[in-house]
């Protein structure tokens, strides 16, 4: 073979493997039914590579996504973890049809004891009258009047001349009402909200800095919830990991014509952070970058005044078990626990995945995640501060005291 030129010999090389490759799959029962592809292509629609660039469909039809539902023959230790090792502060609560009396209350306080969550913060953006009332009921509960704190909504319409001295004095008036924070600034916050002259409102629209002026002013932390995922901004195809929850919801796909793209609002989002170092902001979901820990953990080292939350975001901290693990070790001083939907049955996941080992468990909305999930087995210090001790240090207006330590 010395004799040959090298090129002669690659292309010797391919055309024995090749050879190989087609009598293995030849073999193969219905091998005979492959169809070959080239080097970087993809299998045709209905088939997947069985062997090196080769590509079989199966013999009966293909159920749908809905319908493939493999039980795993995967045997692992278990352990189910139905209560929080610590007790937790729900930071994202939108506990909607639980604060409108007495006796829900109560019933929430049932649920949120079975899960050892001891308080939990109203991120419902509410204000004014609304607040008041909320308020009214909480304080009137003998059982959760010390335990369901408020944040206070803003009102970003119509933002113009004017509108900062109105928002700044009703925020003002919805912290002497008892408001603790601000938020949930909801996510349509730079996408559609419009100001007084009809153009879009920028989330780093200077015309806003009163009111992060007067958070830090009153101690008060800024919940906000920028965009949606990247994925949603992405056209709605087979290669979207979101294909199917857009396909079930579509109303949550972005236009790309109607609306900023993803990284500009994430510009955006970083260009308010960056001009207000001395307000707190704790971005909603991670800040989306769940998916991406070292653009979040560059974000986190060059703005210290952000603190994240991992609402709705466990699909990706849980497919990641190393990575994540490492991260929350890193930062665990800027880290807060968070639900998002009320659902007492899926906060035990949240659980799992923080303070166990597991292997290859089910996420608890298929449609969010197709995958598994693991645990990432949390030191008992960092599981502290991200239960609880997180959320006490920025919101100074909730009680520190009484918690474990």
């Amino acid at each position: 073979m010395s004799g040959y030129p090298r090129s002669s010999l690659t292309l010797l090389t391919s055309a024995f493997a090749a050879g190989v490759i087609a009598t293995t799959v030849a073999a193969q029962p219905g091998g005979d039914r492959a169809t070959s592809i080239k080097a970087g292509e993809t299998c045709p629609p209905g088939t997947t590579e069985i062997r090196p660039r080769q590509c079989l469909g199966p013999q009966d039809p293909a159920p749908s996504i809905l319908d493939y539902r493999p039980h795993s023959t995967l045997v692992v230790p278990e352990h189910m973890v139905t209560k929080a090792r610590y007790p937790a502060i729900d930071f994202h609560g939108h506990p909607f049809g639980m604060l409108g009396s007495v006796e829900s209350l109560a019933q929430m306080g049932a649920q949120l004891d079975s899960l050892n969550v001891r308080m939990i913060i109203v991120a419902n953006n509410v204000s004014g009258d609304a607040l008041k009332q909320m308020m009214s009921t909480i304080k009137s509960s003998p059982t959760m009047k010390d335990r369901v704190r408020v944040l206070a909504g803003i009102d970003f319409r119509n933002v113009g001349p004017g509108w900062a001295q109105k928002a700044v004095a009703q925020l003002e008036a919805d912290v002497a009402a008892g408001a603790v924070g601000i938020g949930e600034i909801p996510k349509n916050f730079g996408q559609t909200i419009r100001k007084a002259d009809g153009s879009r409102l920028a989330i780093d629209d200077p015309d806003l800095d009163p009111i992060w002026q007067a958070a830090a002013r009153l101690k008060l932390p800024v919940f906000i919830h920028t965009a949606d995922p990247a994925e949603f901004y992405q056209p709605v195809n087979y290669s979207n990991e979101r294909w199917l929850e857009l396909e079930l919801f579509p109303n949550r796909r972005i236009s790309p014509t109607q609306h900023p793209n993803f990284e500009e609002l994430m510009k955006e989002r970083d260009n308010l952070f960056r001009h207000n170092p001395k307000t707190t902001f704790v971005a909603a979901h991670m800040g989306w970058h769940a998916n991406d820990l070292r653009r979040l953990g560059k974000m986190l080292t060059e703005m210290p005044n952000v603190y994240v939350d991992v609402g709705a975001v466990l699909y990706d901290i849980g497919r990641q078990p190393r990575a994540a693990h490492d991260f929350f070790v890193k930062y665990q001083d800027r880290i807060l626990f968070g639900k998002d939907a009320y659902q007492p049955e899926e906060y035990p996941y949240y659980w799992r995945v923080f303070e166990t080992n597991d292997d290859y468990f089910d996420y608890y909305r298929p449609y969010h995640a197709f995958w598994k999930l693991y645990g990432i087995g949390l030191p008992d210090e960092v599981l502290k501060k991200v239960y609880y001790g997180n959320a006490l240090r920025v919101t100074p207006r909730v009680a520190p005291t009484g918690w474990t330590r």
